[in-house]
């Protein structure tokens, strides 16, 4: 599978760093959004390079020119546009327009064009969106923000970088779709008033191969296979009904990852499944930690219950 371009990567991995060292905080776990202790990550204020950026146009489809003599000499964030909706923070998913352009050459190195509408959701989590992060955060949803970052803080042999975003609108974090009769034999699920989940393990043996059920069902995009996507989950041992891991219990902060990156049974669970939908996946150890000697869950039948939110094609 092809990923985006080098310099995007560069881009992100750099302003993760960055993030890390304002906020004063340790490296990110891997399945968690950190909090910083400010109300803002990086709050990054106008600058003379910023300011210089000529957008003509809105979104994925606006013209965004840098000065050939812009001095990038820190990184500068500008509101070119105030918008009215709520501020966002750390944490939030949001659907977001934007371009990333070679401050040089003027070359779009990635944009929200090849989503729906030219929109993509963003989760702004310092760890793998930081620099969306460093864009948006402590501005109201509609603001349109112009982020220069200069080389120096981007790795060797990178340029120098013109973000230009819009937090278009705040997307809902547990799932909203219809819903569906529970499935006989699966185990059964109650949600509190927020929408976290609680699992009861029925009687019987322990599922001999993955099988899943709906239990809401959305009408959004299909996640497609290597998909990036965005979930809250609940994940319970079938032996004990005891909990191993959850966003719920990560203050109910939803976490993304791409779809190859996970067991096969979570993988199953989520492809071909509509963004809104809630599924409930029982899988048996082979297609949990089955093969990974040692570890804690390795001879565990699992449940999960997953709230599927958002979902982004893998680049092509």
């Amino acid at each position: 599978m092809r990923k985006r371009p080098l310099i995007v990567l560069s881009t992100v991995a750099a302003a993760t760093l960055l993030l890390a060292g304002c906020a004063g905080s340790p490296a990110p776990e891997s399945s968690k959004t950190p909090e910083p202790e400010s109300a803002c990550a990086l709050d990054a204020k106008a600058g003379a390079t910023s300011d210089a950026v000529v957008v003509d146009g809105d979104g994925a489809d606006a013209k965004v020119t840098v000065p050939a003599d812009a001095p990038f000499a820190d990184v500068e964030r500008t509101v070119i546009g105030e918008g009215d909706g709520d501020e966002v923070t750390v944490g939030d998913l949001v659907s977001v327009r934007y371009q990333i352009v070679d401050a040089a050459t003027g070359t779009v190195l990635d944009s929200s064009a090849r989503g729906e509408d030219g929109l993509l959701p963003i989760l702004m989590d310092t760890n793998q969106s930081s620099l969306f992060v460093a864009a948006l955060e402590c501005n109201p949803v509609g603001s349109q923000i112009v982020l220069a970052l200069p080389s120096s803080v981007l790795g060797e042999g990178a340029s120098n970088i013109v973000v230009y975003a819009e937090a278009v609108e705040e997307l809902p974090t547990v799932a909203t779709g219809e819903p569906v009769e529970p499935t006989e034999g699966m185990p059964t699920v109650k949600l509190d008033d927020d929408g976290a989940p609680t699992i009861t393990i029925p009687d019987g043996d322990a599922p001999a191969e993955t099988k899943v059920a709906l239990l809401k069902e959305g009408d959004g995009p299909v996640v497609g296979a290597g998909d990036l996507v965005v979930v809250q989950y609940l994940g319970v041992k079938w032996s004990d009904g005891k909990e191993f891991d959850s966003s719920w219990s990560r203050e109910a902060t939803p976490t993304q990852f791409q779809t190859s990156g996970v067991v096969t049974g979570f993988r199953v669970a989520l492809e071909g499944q509509k963004v809104g939908s809630q599924v409930i996946v029982t899988m048996p150890p082979k297609d949990g930690y089955g093969a990974s000697a040692g570890h804690e869950l390795e001879k565990e039948s699992l449940v999960f219950v997953v709230d599927i939110l958002a979902t982004t094609a893998a680049p092509q």
